[in-house]
């Protein structure tokens, strides 16, 4: 079963956001396994602020000597294991990258963003060389505007687009998306009369999972037979 996970070198890129919002997207259809690899522990925060969907477990590393067999029991029950990242280059984090099939490089439309996306996939290079094997990354562009870009976000985000692979879909910054750390479940937990946007925040996330699952499909389909 694929395993994605998202990393960063910057804090507050949406990493966890990102993470949570796919986890609670798939789960719909799918047994889902969200990992939290990283010692803030926000992944594990927003677990216990309210009851989980019955087809989505939350589970804390115990670390760098359990992570392989964490991902491998996970991968063994669930049609998708997602793993957040700890915000640094870490043994962990590179016994993780080994296993991925798809890394998110979250970023947002700012310049030192996009600076630690470029250092983040020049890291996933590094250690495809060291595995001999290419390790399928993609930027995602969270906390952008759902309106208009300014002329410098424009910029940024066409510079990035134009040199690496990117998600089309952005991860807009949304009321929702924020209130899942505050109130914890999912965005279909939410009363739309209490948190605006929520049918934009879930179609959002529901195009962000299928352009990951589509994602997924075309790294297989371009291993070796």
């Amino acid at each position: 079963m694929p395993v994605i996970s998202f990393a960063t070198s910057k804090g507050g890129a949406g990493k966890t956001s990102s993470s949570i919002i796919l986890g609670t997207t798939l789960c719909e259809g799918a047994d889902v396994v969200l990992i939290d690899a990283d010692p803030a522990a926000r992944l594990i925060r927003w677990s216990k602020r309210a009851p989980l969907p019955p087809r989505l477990s939350v589970l804390q590393s115990r670390g760098e000597k359990h992570i392989q067999d964490e991902i491998a029991e996970a991968r063994a029950r669930a049609a998708f294991v997602i793993v957040d990242l700890e915000g640094t280059a870490s043994r962990l984090n590179a016994f993780v990258v080994a296993e991925s099939d798809l890394v998110v490089v979250p970023m947002g439309d700012e310049q030192q963003d996009a600076d630690d996306a470029i250092e983040t996939l020049a890291m996933l290079r590094q250690e495809g060389r060291a595995l001999r094997r290419d390790i399928p990354a993609a930027v995602l562009f969270c906390r952008t505007k759902a309106a208009v870009k300014s002329r410098l976000e424009r910029a940024i985000n066409e510079q990035i687009r134009g040199g690496v692979a990117t998600y089309s879909v952005e991860l807009k910054t949304r009321t929702a998306f924020s209130a899942l750390h505050n109130v914890g479940g999912t965005l279909r937990d939410m009363d739309p009369t209490d948190v605006s946007g929520v049918n934009k925040a879930i179609e959002n996330a529901q195009a962000f999972a299928a352009e990951t699952i589509d994602m997924l499909e075309g790294v297989r389909n371009a291993e070796p037979a």
